[in-house]
């Protein structure tokens, strides 16, 4: 089953040198076993835009659509075989010292949307 790991951190967090090469070798050993699929950082939220349509009419905001103390900062998409060892692959990522990470799974088995 695939999940989504959802990396937030407030707006005081900065990565050391250190950390940002912890990452590095916990993406190369996930990926060389197959778990991580696909991830990475996320631009700072003042640089995202928000997109609805209501009735009709699509509205278009500036930033984040969440207004909370922590923000999405970066994302991994894994693949395991429980949500048991979806929680010890996020708590092994050295953001989860640092941040907050979800784990969300991704629901797979409703008729494919084109994206």
């Amino acid at each position: 089953m695939q999940y989504l790991l959802i990396i937030c951190h407030d707006a005081a967090f900065a990565p050391t040198p250190a950390l940002v090469a912890e990452i590095g070798a916990w993406v190369r050993d996930m990926e060389g076993r197959g778990i991580l699929k696909h991830g990475n950082p996320l631009r700072p939220p003042a640089e995202a835009t928000t997109v609805r349509v209501r009735g009709g009419k699509r509205l278009v905001g500036k930033g984040p659509f969440s207004q909370s103390r922590e923000k999405m900062a970066a994302y991994g998409l894994i693949e395991c075989a429980s949500p048991h060892e979806a929680i010890d692959v996020a708590a092994s990522h050295p953001m989860a010292r640092a941040a907050t990470i979800e784990v969300r799974p991704v629901w797979s088995d409703l008729p494919r949307m084109a994206a």
